[in-house]
């Protein structure tokens, strides 16, 4: 063999080492993909947008049960016993109603007997008891009626504390059945007054009522007693009188 063809040979087999060798390392080299790496950046959003999506979610929902807690909490105040200690106080003073009380039976009565119409039977000193026991009646429900509107005023004052302090817990209420809470309250507070009212204009019609019987039975009586004065009687027969006795 010739010391060319030796070159030859020893250039061929260099040269097939070499591209032996750099085969594998040309297989490791990373190739940038602009569109894989584009969809790998969608997919990594739409993953975040839903766990971002799933605590909202969330959130949504602890709110909505905070508000029905709040929903359900009762209102912290009650005017419930005020409001029954001013009924208790008109309604006492409507028990103690003198004489002729708030009851249908006692009224019959006394309209059968102490106002009952004045008649032949009936003696005068009958009619000046009934006409002064009928006078002192009359007096009476006047006092009923002034202490029963003494004491309605005297639960203005309560009833304005109660009001506004009733107005200022539906303002400040934190969920709906406070709000309700506070509006009952409110309508059982003007539903007191009204029944106060309606205690006022009872007694002062009472007292009236009263009044007019009495005017009613004094004009009755009025009458028997001219029917009587007019009434003929036997003529005047003289007799005769000893004013003196002789000793």
């Amino acid at each position: 063999m010739t010391s060319r063809r030796r070159t030859l040979l020893a250039i061929s087999v260099a040269a097939f080492t070499l591209t032996t060798a750099i085969a594998p390392s040309q297989a490791q080299v990373t190739v940038w993909d602009p569109t894989n790496y584009t969809q790998n950046v969608l997919q990594a959003a739409r993953s975040l947008q839903q766990v971002t999506n799933q605590i909202t979610s969330l959130q949504n929902e602890a709110q909505m049960l905070i508000n029905q807690a709040r929903n359900l909490a009762n209102l912290p105040y009650s005017s419930l016993q005020q409001i029954q200690q001013s009924v208790a106080r008109t309604q006492q003073l409507l028990q103690q109603a003198q004489r002729i009380a708030y009851d249908v039976q006692n009224i019959d009565r006394a309209f059968q007997t102490t106002y009952a119409p004045a008649n032949a039977s009936t003696s005068a000193q009958s009619m000046v008891a009934g006409a002064r026991e009928r006078w002192e009646t009359s007096v009476a429900g006047l006092q009923d009626a002034m202490r029963v509107q003494a004491g309605v005023v005297g639960n203005i004052d309560t009833n304005r504390a109660e009001m506004s302090a009733l107005v200022t817990r539906s303002n400040g209420a934190t969920g709906a059945l406070q709000a309700a809470q506070a509006g009952n309250q409110l309508l059982a507070l003007q539903a007191q007054q009204v029944a106060d009212l309606t205690a006022a204009v009872a007694a002062q019609g009472r007292a009236q009522a009263l009044e007019s019987a009495e005017r009613q039975s004094a004009a009755d009586q009025g009458r028997e007693q001219r029917r009587r004065f007019l009434e003929p009687r036997s003529s005047y027969q003289p007799t005769t009188v000893t004013m003196f006795h002789d000793r």
